[in-house]
């Protein structure tokens, strides 16, 4: 069973920087996909920004130029470097992996991010 914990989150002023980091129990397969969403308060669940098992990602409008993910496999851990946040970057942010062979979707828990005007 897979579990993902993520970390980091926190307090920021805007303009200001974060670093999320999640650590997955089991292995990062090469072939997975990682990634983060987050969720406003009131608001959907939206894709922040996707690492695939090519190395390929994508990135959210609203954050690209901003955010850059990456993973570390061998760590067993996904980051997500976060610059220049804005108040409206403010929301829990939750790590993904989707095993493309079995189909199977993990989820964290949410780390809470919360940037002030």
């Amino acid at each position: 069973q897979v579990q993902l914990v993520e970390s980091g989150g926190g307090l920021v002023q805007a303009g200001g920087s974060l670093r999320l980091s999640c650590a997955a129990s089991g292995r990062i397969f090469g072939v997975d996909t990682m990634g983060w969403d987050r969720q406003a308060p009131g608001k959907q669940r939206e894709l922040v920004a996707r690492i695939f098992g090519g190395g390929r990602t994508n990135y959210a409008d609203s954050v690209k130029g901003r955010f850059t993910i990456s993973r570390d496999n061998a760590k067993n851990t996904l980051y997500l470097q976060m610059n220049s946040l804005k108040p409206e970057d403010t929301a829990v942010y939750y790590c993904y992996k989707h095993n493309p062979l079995s189909g199977n979707d993990y989820w964290g828990q949410g780390t809470q991010v919360t940037v002030s005007s």
